[in-house]
C-alpha cells in the first residue's frame, strides 16, 4: 500500500504569481529562479510553468543542459558560475549565461582564446559579503570582461542583505551604492529579489530576479502572501491512519511531553520530519482535517505526527489531512517551527510523491 502523503503542485499559482511579478515590475524582464529544484517544488513542471519567463535561474550545470534538453529556449543563468574551467564548452554549447563573482574565474576566461560568444552576469557586492567583486575591483573586472575575445555580452547584478526587513536602511545605502558603481555603464542591471520587487521599487532596473514570490510564500514577517495576492504552489497532503481514543492524562508521542486534558481522540497522520514536516513544529501548529482546523500535539516523529480531534466529528480514517497548503499557511508552519518557509519547501523529501494539479 502506498503512503498516502504528497505534494500537490499547482501550476496554475506558479502563473498567478508570474503575472503578479509582472504587474509590480511592468518596464522590467524576469528571471525567474528555480534553483534548488524550484524550491522542491519539481525542476521540470514548475519551469515548464514559468514558460513565460524571460530567463530562469539556478545553479548546476547538469540542470540546466537538462533544460535545453527538455526543449527550453529562453536565457538559462548559472547564479553562482562555473566551478572548474571544463564546464566553459558546455556553458558555450548549450548557450548558458554564467554569473562570474570572483577573480579565479575572471582569470580562467581571460585565458580563453576562442570567440564563444558568452553572455556573462558581474555580480558585485554591495554589502551582503557573500558572492562578488569588492567595489574597488568592480570597474577592472568590468573592463577585463568587456575586453575579452570569449564575451558577447556583459550584465551587472548585485543581491540585496536586508530587502525584507522593513525601514532597514541597508536596502538603501545599497541601492546608492550599486547605482553609484554603475552609472556609468550602459550594460542591463539587476538588483531586484522577491522582497524588493514588492516593496521597493526604485531597485527593479532592467531585470528582476523572483524566488519565494513565485511560490506562493511571503518575504515578510509582517505581511501574509494571500494579503500580497500571492497563491500557494505546494500543497502538503496526507490521511489519518488511525485514531486513538486517549484518556485523561494519557501522554502522546516521544517525551511524553503532551498529555491529554481530557478523555479525546488523537489522529495519526502519515507525514513527519522523514517527508520534510519540521521536527521542530510545536504542539498548537495549525493542521486542516477532514476541511476544518485543528493543531498539532506531541512530538513531530520520522514517520507521524498526532493531532487533536476534539470537536472533529466528522473526521474518520482515511480523512483528509492538509498540513500546508491553500487553507494552512507555509508562512504559519515556519514561523511556529522558528524557520522560514524557504527551508520547508526545499525540505520535502524524494519520498513525498508530488503531483501536478490545477485547482479550479
Amino acid at each position: 500500500m502506498t503512503r498516502p502523503v504528497y505534494a500537490n503542485i499547482d501550476s496554475a499559482a506558479l502563473q498567478h504569481n508570474l503575472s503578479r511579478v509582472r504587474e509590480l515590475a511592468p518596464d522590467a524582464r524576469i528571471m525567474a529562479i528555480v534553483k534548488a529544484d524550484a524550491y522542491g517544488h519539481g525542476l521540470l513542471s514548475s519551469t515548464r510553468a514559468l514558460k513565460t519567463a524571460d530567463s530562469i535561474g539556478l545553479l548546476e550545470v547538469e540542470d540546466a543542459i537538462k533544460l535545453r534538453n527538455e526543449g527550453f529556449t529562453q536565457a538559462i543563468c548559472l547564479l553562482e558560475g562555473f566551478s572548474e574551467a571544463n564546464e566553459i564548452p558546455l556553458i558555450a554549447r548549450y548557450q548558458l549565461e554564467t554569473v562570474i563573482h570572483s577573480q579565479w574565474q575572471l582569470e580562467i576566461l581571460a585565458s580563453v582564446k576562442e570567440k564563444l560568444n558568452l553572455s556573462v552576469w558581474l555580480k558585485v557586492d554591495t554589502g551582503m559579503n557573500r558572492l562578488g567583486f569588492s567595489t574597488s575591483e568592480f570597474t577592472n573586472a568590468l573592463s577585463s570582461l568587456e575586453t575579452m575575445p570569449c564575451i558577447k555580452d556583459v550584465a551587472i547584478m548585485s543581491h540585496l542583505a536586508n530587502a525584507d526587513t522593513p525601514k532597514n536602511p541597508g536596502t538603501v545605502e545599497q541601492l546608492h551604492l550599486f547605482n553609484e558603481l554603475t552609472k556609468s555603464s550602459a550594460v542591463p542591471r539587476s538588483l531586484a529579489n522577491s522582497a524588493a520587487i514588492l516593496r521597493h521599487p526604485d531597485c527593479h532596473m532592467d531585470w528582476v530576479r523572483p524566488g519565494i514570490m513565485l511560490y506562493g510564500s511571503s518575504p515578510f514577517a509582517d505581511a501574509s502572501a494571500q494579503g500580497l495576492n500571492l497563491k500557494p504552489v505546494m500543497s502538503l497532503l496526507s490521511r489519518i491512519i488511525s485514531i486513538k481514543q486517549c484518556k485523561e492524562g494519557d501522554a502522546v508521542g516521544y517525551g511524553s511531553t503532551w498529555q491529554c486534558p481530557e478523555d479525546m481522540p488523537v489522529a495519526v497522520i502519515a507525514c513527519g520530519y522523514g517527508d520534510g514536516y519540521p521536527r521542530h513544529a510545536p504542539t498548537g501548529t495549525p493542521v486542516m482535517v477532514a476541511g476544518q482546523e485543528t493543531q498539532l500535539i506531541g512530538r513531530v516523529s520520522m514517520d507521524m505526527i498526532t493531532v487533536d480531534l476534539r470537536g472533529l466529528a466528522n473526521a474518520a480514517v482515511g480523512s483528509s489531512v492538509e498540513l500546508w497548503g491553500e487553507n494552512v499557511s507555509v508562512d504559519v508552519v515556519a514561523k511556529r517551527a522558528g524557520t522560514i518557509a524557504y527551508e520547508l519547501l526545499c525540505g520535502i523529501t524524494a519520498r513525498v510523491k508530488r503531483q501536478d494539479v490545477v485547482y479550479g
